[in-house]
């Protein structure tokens, strides 16, 4: 990386990056690319990008909590068990071939998008959240193996726990979102270890990412709180429907 404009690329697309992960997720999908792009190869691409989430999540986590928003101490709970996950996860990852994996991955994705579309919406100011007993526990399990993904690769993983949590938990959207991104920052903590171990970590790379990531998860959080669930759903629908396509058609 020599060229002054590759610096100029890493912080933009980190900011977009870092406002799409923190709103709804997949922003791996343009971040890994762009890493690769630059002369990183595969697996230190996706080791060097979660020192960009780690950054961003951490940050999106403050800006929701300065706005009055926690789900303190579920999301704990949740991140612990996802913790433990992404340690099996980080430890089996392994360049991703071909293009079979990108069309299973879109297809998962364009269910989201179905799922969000027609499931038969959840009247929140009528129903409690569903944050203790077999519903603890159920997402304690799920979690758990949401982590060996996220440890894995983690793109696209964020439109599934926002959906796993608003369907199951009854959380509102703002709450889900706000409960994934810590979440992540937990379990992004053991994969970046992994990776770190293994010596699967640009440094610098990664920690210029990081501003733009950063950046962009801090603007997100205060927005998607002012904006609420609605604004949440919309942008959940159009990023899901734009990787898709890029899975499909773009590899």
């Amino acid at each position: 990386m020599e060229e002054w404009y590759h610096y100029a690329l890493l912080i933009i697309v980190g900011f977009a990056v870092g406002f799409i992960n923190t709103l709804a997720g997949g922003g791996s999908l343009l971040s890994l690319p762009v890493l690769i792009f630059l002369g990183l190869p595969s697996n230190v691409a996706n080791g060097t990008n979660r020192v960009a989430i780690v950054i961003q999540t951490a940050i999106a986590t403050a800006g929701f909590k300065s706005k009055g928003v926690s789900t303190f101490p579920f999301n704990v709970y949740l991140g612990v068990s996802a913790f433990l996950g992404s340690i099996i996860g980080a430890n089996i990852a392994v360049d991703i071939k071909g293009d079979t994996f990108n069309k299973i991955l879109s297809m998962v994705m364009m269910a989201v998008v179905l799922i969000i579309i027609f499931k038969p919406k959840i009247k929140i100011a009528d129903l409690e959240e569903r944050l203790a007993g077999k519903y603890l526990w159920v997402g304690i399990i799920a979690f758990f193996f949401f982590g060996i993904y996220g440890g894995f690769i983690n793109a696209g993983l964020g439109f599934i726990m926002i959906l796993f949590l608003h369907y199951v938990n009854h959380m509102n959207l703002v709450r889900a979102n706000v409960t994934k991104v810590a979440v992540v920052f937990i379990y992004m903590l053991s994969a970046l270890a992994v990776f770190v171990l293994n010596d699967k970590v640009n440094w610098k790379i990664g920690l210029i990412l990081a501003i733009g990531n950063g950046t962009g998860a801090w603007f997100a959080s205060r927005i998607s709180v002012n904006k609420g669930d609605g604004f949440i759903k919309m942008f959940l629908i159009v990023m899901v429907v734009i990787m898709s396509i890029k899975l499909w058609f773009f590899n």
